[in-house]
């Protein structure tokens, strides 16, 4: 009889794979450069790109005339899983999160900067408080909330400028990954699983590594950067974890983070790098 395997905190996964782990080098092509990105929602971002793995963030809300608080600095993560697309992480975000007691919400925020063809998303992700985490799934369900307590917010927006394409179509939703289940191999040592079943849910087990035997099924986001390349983001409801992941299946590689909380105690925050090489194992259409 095999024994029973246990979900970890973020904190042990991100231990678990930093080895040798796929993940892409940062690069410094950004440096120096400063993007202006205008969101659907009438939002405007601005990032200025002072020294390598370090950006400024302002932001003026829809309507307003001046930035609701000062221009703030981030250590960030920048990488480039395809020419001229560019995955900018960092810890925080440039809005007032609150929890449920008034405190600060633990925020990160990931943008794809597609310089190309002048095109952005941001990702706003919120891990839920002590309290919130702690309400079980069956309460939930009575509320009518989400059975994942993890937050995302998902923007599209153009980056101003003279070159690109202003007629370009926003980054969107995409159901190109539905049906496939493909391998992603993140070091010697992990490999995961993943079988995308609908617009919202997709499967995912571990096959060899630091979570070896757990399965789940949880709440996802998939959108179509450009042509097999997604920016692909999901939220699990049994430890607070958000994942944003790019995918690009013509290079068959993948480059993004995982954000949840260091341990148990809700005071740290861990924010880690993941990379992987994919491989599509097969596809399935169902009938109409």
């Amino acid at each position: 009889m095999t024994s029973q395997p246990k979900f970890i905190q973020v904190g042990a996964l991100a231990d678990g794979f930093a080895p040798d782990s796929h993940i892409l080098a940062p690069v410094g092509d950004l440096e120096g450069r400063t993007f202006v990105l205008t969101f659907a929602d009438g939002d405007v971002d601005t990032l200025h790109f002072a020294v390598a793995q370090t950006v400024d963030v302002e932001r003026i809300a829809a309507g307003a005339t001046r930035p609701a608080q000062p221009r703030e600095r981030h250590a960030c993560r920048v990488t480039s899983v395809r020419e001229g697309i560019y995955f900018v992480d960092y810890i925080g975000a440039d809005e007032a999160l609150v929890d449920e007691e008034g405190q600060p919400r633990a925020a990160s925020t990931s943008y794809v900067l597609d310089v190309h063809r002048q095109l952005c998303t941001v990702v706003t992700g919120v891990l839920p408080g002590e309290k919130e985490t702690r309400i079980d799934a069956f309460t939930r369900v009575e509320r009518g909330l989400e059975l994942t307590g993890v937050q995302a917010r998902i923007r599209h927006g153009r980056i101003c400028g003279d070159a690109g394409n202003v007629d370009a179509p926003l980054h969107q939703p995409t159901n190109e990954l539905i049906g496939m289940r493909n391998l992603y191999t993140y070091s010697a040592t992990e490999r995961y699983e993943h079988i995308y079943l609908s617009d919202h849910f997709y499967a995912w087990q571990c096959l060899s590594g630091v979570e070896a035997g757990l399965a789940d099924v949880d709440r996802c986001h998939m959108i179509g950067i450009d042509e097999k390349l997604y920016l692909f983001v999901w939220r699990e409801k049994i430890v607070p974890t958000l994942g944003v992941v790019m995918i690009d299946l013509e290079r068959m590689k993948t480059d993004g983070k995982i954000f949840g909380y260091q341990g148990s105690r809700f005071d740290a925050l861990s924010n880690f790098p993941v990379g992987a090489h994919a491989q599509v194992l097969n596809v399935t259409r169902h009938p109409q």
